[in-house]
């Protein structure tokens, strides 16, 4: 049997088709207080990623191996994004919104407030081929000043939202603890979101359920899995339908039955992960203080990563 390296851990022999033996656990980049929200540039062949607490959006380029500075005041930006024509999609703790960047550098409020009411604080988000926009909106950002500005909640709960490409915002899911990393199947046909309410009540599962969409529309079908190791948080799908989500320990993959397949383990806490590079088989992971890279042997499920940019 072909031996792996330590950081593949082998749970179920689908796994072994997805990683290959001589693939390193790179870490690209460290410094940072809480690296999150990466998100993939094809046309600059390069990583955007979040560092939460220092308000600031990075960028490392995998042709040079420099990391600089894309944007100095991110308003506590989280997770990030891009929508069908390429632009950056990204959720800010300390506006408590969800903005857009435009081609040539503006930001656009695209979601702010629900029934009058101020978000709490947009946490993670996924553009459809519809153009709507779903994004998770915990209270992270407000129950503290580490990652935002504590401030009161005004929304009734802690939801789940899609904003049409006409702009009409509709709460889709409203009872979660703590909503946090959501992704779709590469058919669209499921939209997979994590719970992190664990993350201050014990008693809350460290799960992902899954819910079946259809035209705009949610269906809950229950828990598709469980997470035994810290907390699920991001999540992204590669073109077979494998769901791969972050964790206390590395990067959990599952099958689309839900079973574990394995992991990649990581010696900091994963925050986030994307596929890129320019086949699309480099999964960038945002672990803590540091940015990691594998190679994996399927391509993400997110084609337009390799669209127009927005602009400096």
């Amino acid at each position: 049997m072909i031996a792996y390296p330590p950081h593949l851990e082998i749970l179920d022999d689908r796994f072994r088709e997805l990683v290959h033996p001589m693939s390193q656990l790179d870490q690209l980049a460290t410094g940072f207080i809480w690296a999150e929200g990466p998100v993939w540039f094809g046309e600059w062949n390069c990583l955007l990623f979040s560092d939460i607490p220092n308000r600031r959006i990075l960028c490392w380029s995998e042709t040079t191996g420099s990391l600089t500075q894309f944007r100095s005041d991110s308003g506590f930006n989280n997770g990030n994004t891009r929508d069908r024509q390429g632009r950056l999609i990204g959720c800010r703790h300390g506006a408590r919104d969800v903005v857009r960047t435009e081609y040539d550098g503006s930001l656009t409020v695209l979601a702010g407030s629900y029934e009058g009411r101020r978000l709490n604080s947009p946490n993670d988000v996924v553009v459809s081929s519809d153009g709507a926009v779903w994004f998770t909106d915990p209270t992270y950002g407000i129950i503290g000043n580490f990652e935002g500005y504590r401030r009161a909640q005004e929304q009734p709960c802690q939801g789940v939202y899609r904003l049409s490409q006409e702009g009409d915002l509709t709460l889709v899911v409203s009872d979660f603890v703590q909503p946090n990393g959501l992704c779709f199947s590469p058919d669209e046909r499921r939209l997979y979101i994590a719970e992190s309410g664990s993350s201050h009540d014990d008693s809350v599962p460290a799960e992902i359920r899954v819910f079946g969409v259809e035209g705009g529309e949610l269906t809950d079908e229950g828990v598709f899995a469980t997470i035994d190791a810290g907390l699920p948080d991001g999540m992204r799908c590669d073109i077979g339908g494998n769901l791969w989500s972050s964790a206390k320990d590395g990067v959990h993959c599952f099958a689309p039955d839900g079973t574990l397949l394995g992991k990649i383990l990581v010696p900091e806490t994963v925050a986030n992960l994307c596929f890129g590079g320019p086949d699309g088989q480099r999964m960038y992971i945002t672990a803590t203080t540091s940015v990691y890279r594998v190679y994996v042997d399927l391509p993400g499920a997110e084609p337009w990563t390799n669209r127009r940019a927005p602009a400096d």
